[in-house]
């Protein structure tokens, strides 16, 4: 807490003069809770309750309020609760001249955040409410339960384990969803719209089956009304959301006049795309940026491998190089060059129609949102989570190149950099955690593999890998083409790498 600074609040809002900052020009005491969202976290409060904000203000519709769901942890509602869920959201950039510049904007929707471990029952409870009528999600690719390369429910998953077993305090999102279903379907509360914001291929449809599935494994009469009646948008979201730093807090603070706890970043970019498939009304969203469509795949497509793919291609890339930052990574000439060839020559063909779209804008677009000095968004935080990113964002594109029988000698490189990055020391010696829900076997084949003398027999040995590479991993064009570029990066380093490919 800044000394002498009072805590941002309600209180703040009936001195509106006073803050540096837009604020909610609606009746906060007048919102009701349709929108219940699990995984309250940086991304959801950066994008979806920024929509959310922007409709309420257009539309005047108060039935769309927000409650929230930490499934974890205990700190978004911590640093909420005193701040009477109000929030700042900054959304940063540069000038012409790149002096970085800020937005604000005090965020009024969030009216709760519940903590799942501490009332399990508060939150199903919230889900079978008749006022409730969207549930949403983002709890990133791990928190599904499932396994990657298939998409199926992992049965033996120990979270989905304990939900099958115990229906009053389940611990996954997918077993809170279905739960609360079930209180509702008894009470005869009506129909859901479940909606995945989250960066899966077919999200809605993905979520679809593992509700269904976990749903049949308790009930007929309940998976056949969920099939029947509920509804799962597919869509794709787009906002580059940096994690909040202390440093990040004191400066929004400063400049909002108040102290807010748990501001939010944000690029001013924003992009989302849905379905507009909804089991019992929805808000406006269309008034605060959304597009709707009737279907989203060629915009996931879209997002999952020209956005996705090459943040990842860049973050790991950068972090081995010793690249703190993205727009660090993306300065560096070799790096840019190899980033604007993989979307143009190996992506870009892999993407269906999409009507209306100057591809080469989008494109060079992207390249200016990578280079937003403002906000510092760690190579380190996109790593994470490799094992369930990388079959959407890049070993799709590589099946559909190979079967097309054209290169993915870029692509391949983006793999490699990932093997590369499970070793968990950089360029400079230094030593980093590797954090994935699969670790433990990853750091196995790792070692395993490096015992080995062959390049080749390594890469086989790390692809053969079915969670994250399926059947990818008996292609031995593939294999091949990533044993190049893992034998570069180990033996001469990102830079030679990234000169030997550009010829």
């Amino acid at each position: 807490m800044q000394l002498g600074m009072q805590r941002l609040s309600a209180t703040a809002l009936n001195g509106a003069a006073q803050l540096a900052a837009q604020v909610p020009a609606y009746d906060r005491r007048a919102l009701r809770t349709g929108i219940v969202h699990l995984g309250i976290g940086a991304f959801a409060r950066a994008h979806l309750a920024a929509v959310n904000e922007a409709a309420l203000h257009a539309s005047g519709d108060l039935h769309w309020g927000m409650v929230g769901v930490s499934l974890r942890q205990a700190d978004t509602r911590d640093a909420l609760a005193p701040q009477d869920g109000l929030y700042t959201l900054a959304l940063r950039d540069a000038d012409d001249t790149g002096a970085p510049r800020s937005q604000l904007a005090v965020i009024g929707n969030l009216l709760n955040v519940l903590v799942a471990p501490e009332d399990p029952a508060a939150v199903l409870a919230l889900i079978a409410a008749p006022d409730t009528r969207i549930v949403s999600l983002t709890v990133t690719e791990k928190g599904y339960c499932h396994d990657p390369g298939t998409g199926s429910l992992r049965a033996d998953h120990a979270d989905i384990v304990h939900d099958l077993a115990n229906p009053d305090a389940p611990r996954s999102a997918i077993g809170f969803i279905v739960r609360g279903l079930q209180a509702r379907h008894a009470a005869k509360a009506g129909p859901l719209t479940i909606m995945s914001l989250d960066n899966l291929p077919s999200n809605g449809h993905v979520l679809r089956g593992l509700v269904l599935d976990f749903a049949g494994r308790l009930d007929a009469d309940l998976q056949q009304w969920i099939a029947a009646e509920c509804r799962f948008p597919c869509s794709m979201v787009d906002r580059i959301v940096p994690r909040t730093t202390d440093e990040d807090r004191a400066q929004i603070s400063q400049a909002l006049g108040w102290q807010d706890a748990w501001p939010v970043l944000g690029e001013p970019f924003l992009e989302w795309v849905i379905e507009d498939e909804f089991a019992a009304g929805r808000p406006q969203w269309e008034r605060g940026g959304a597009r709707f469509v009737p279907d989203a795949t060629p915009f996931e497509k879209l997002k999952l491998r020209m956005v996705n793919g090459t943040h990842s291609a860049l973050a790991y890339l950068g972090a081995m190089a010793g690249l703190a930052t993205v727009d660090q990574a993306i300065a560096k000439p070799a790096l840019r060059h190899y980033i604007e060839t993989l979307m143009r020559e190996e992506i870009a063909p892999t993407l269906p129609p999409l009507p209306g779209l100057d591809l080469a804008a989008y494109q060079a677009r992207l390249i200016t949102r990578y280079a937003n000095p403002a906000l510092k968004h760690q190579t380190r935080q996109i790593a994470m989570d490799g094992s369930q990113k990388l079959p959407q964002r890049l070993l799709e594109a590589i099946r559909e190149r190979l079967a097309a029988g054209q290169r993915i000698t870029l692509l391949a490189l983006a793999v490699a950099a990932w093997l590369h990055y499970l070793r968990g020391v950089d360029e400079a010696g230094i030593a980093y955690d590797i954090q994935d829900p699969l670790a433990a076997p990853l750091h196995n084949r790792v070692v395993d593999a490096a015992a080995m003398q062959n390049e080749a027999d390594r890469v086989r040995h790390l692809t053969a890998f079915t969670p994250v590479f399926g059947s990818l991993g008996q292609d031995e064009r593939f294999v091949d083409a990533v044993a190049v570029h893992t034998a570069s990066l180990r033996n001469q380093g990102v830079w030679k790498t990234l000169e030997a490919i550009r010829g």
